[in-house]
């Protein structure tokens, strides 16, 4: 095991890993399923297989192939916040796909009771921040860590400052900024801007994937192997879609369409 590449061995079945769950003790070996789903017609229009564990690395990925099957120039995409990573929503900003995915607060401070990051107002004309107190944070150094260039902003009065115990217990309160966070906080604008994101996200999608698990008996895949479980996948998103689509349209107007 220590010498596999991502140190998980499978003896049932050799492609299926342990996924992220939320509960505590909870782990479950297999395989994630993604899947975009139309918010109009709740058609299934792009789905994936993987055997990654988690879903940092899809929004981008599921936002191509989502624009891919319908052609459409114009995509939003919602994901929660499991799906929020800086490095995805600049890769969907460069491809031109609006993303909408909230980020995740895990700021130590804030669960402490003291300031969290988002109370210190950043003012892009002297690139510098503001905290709390209504003092100033220049910029003074950039680093890099885990491949992101991140800015350092603190202020030199924390030590008088008269709430500074609200704020930090070191020194100075220190904030770090990634050279690309205007495309996070255009993000957080649009979610603010759409307060039922996360309601539309879950009526669109939520269901798709209840439906499905009813159809399958609450059971778990019939298949081994990733290439398998992505086609038992497909035959299950074929099923899905045809029925949806039979009870949009209704059986004579979806064959007259398959026909043309």
């Amino acid at each position: 095991m220590a010498d596999a590449p991502d140190r998980q061995i499978s003896l049932t079945d050799p492609d299926a890993r342990a996924m992220a769950t939320a509960g505590k003790g909870t782990g479950l070996v297999g395989y994630n399923l993604q899947a975009a789903v139309d918010a109009g017609s709740h058609i299934i229009v792009a789905h994936e297989v993987t055997n990654v564990g988690h879903d940092r690395t899809q929004l981008a990925n599921m936002g191509r192939k989502a624009r891919e099957a319908t052609g459409s120039n114009d995509l939003t995409v919602l994901a929660d916040r499991g799906y929020f990573s800086g490095v995805e929503v600049l890769a969907c900003e460069r491809e031109g796909i609006t993303a909408i995915c909230p980020k995740p607060l895990t700021s130590g401070a804030k669960a402490d009771g003291r300031f969290g990051k988002q109370d210190f107002r950043y003012e892009q004309a002297t690139d510098s921040y503001r905290c709390p107190a209504g003092e100033a944070l220049p910029r003074r150094f950039t680093s890099v860590e885990q491949g992101l260039r991140l800015h350092a902003y603190w202020s030199s009065h924390c030590g008088i400052c008269t709430i500074k115990p609200q704020c930090t217990t070191g020194k100075e309160r220190r904030v770090k900024r990634w050279e690309h966070e205007h495309v996070i906080e255009a993000m957080q604008t649009r979610l603010e801007h759409m307060p039922d994101a996360m309601r539309v996200r879950r009526r669109t999608v939520e269901h798709v994937f209840g439906t499905i698990k009813d159809w399958m008996g609450r059971s778990h895949f019939k298949t081994r192997t990733l290439e398998r479980v992505g086609t038992e996948m497909s035959l299950h998103v074929l099923a899905y879609n045809m029925k949806r689509a039979i009870n949009t349209l209704g059986a004579p107007k979806l064959i007259a369409a398959m026909q043309e």
